[in-house]
């Protein structure tokens, strides 16, 4: 089982960024994907997550209308797409796997059990 993150770097406020999480050597259908972020001296806190199975997505209050979180079954790979971007969204960025059954807003950790390795948005001017 590997994800793969990719797609951060450095964009000036009020900028976008698409993030990428390619999955590989699992059934992607079957499962539930979160993003996640950790900035310097912060816990990891969940961003979004989908369920691939039907598309249903869930958002951190904080992101609502400003990321967008889709899949595309045939390339395994889910997206985040972030708009408008704020220096306070400055973190490492992260995919993970969902342990199955538990369904969306779950964003606590140790709930996920295979993890990207993480790819860094910077937002400055």
């Amino acid at each position: 089982v590997q994800l793969q993150a990719s797609g951060g770097g450095l964009v000036q406020p009020g900028g976008s960024l698409r993030l990428s999480c390619a999955a590989s050597g699992f059934a992607l259908d079957y499962y539930v994907i979160g993003w996640f972020r950790q900035a310097p001296g912060k816990e990891r806190e969940g961003v979004s997550s989908i369920d691939i199975s039907d598309g249903s997505t869930d958002y951190a209050d904080s992101v609502k209308g400003r990321f967008t979180i889709s899949r595309d079954n045939a390339k395994n790979t889910v997206y985040l797409q972030m708009n408008s971007l704020k220096p306070e969204v400055t973190a490492v960025y992260y995919c993970a796997r969902q342990l199955l059954g538990l369904g969306l807003r779950i964003y606590s950790p140790h709930d996920y059990d295979f993890w990207g390795q993480g790819t860094q948005v910077t937002v400055s001017s």
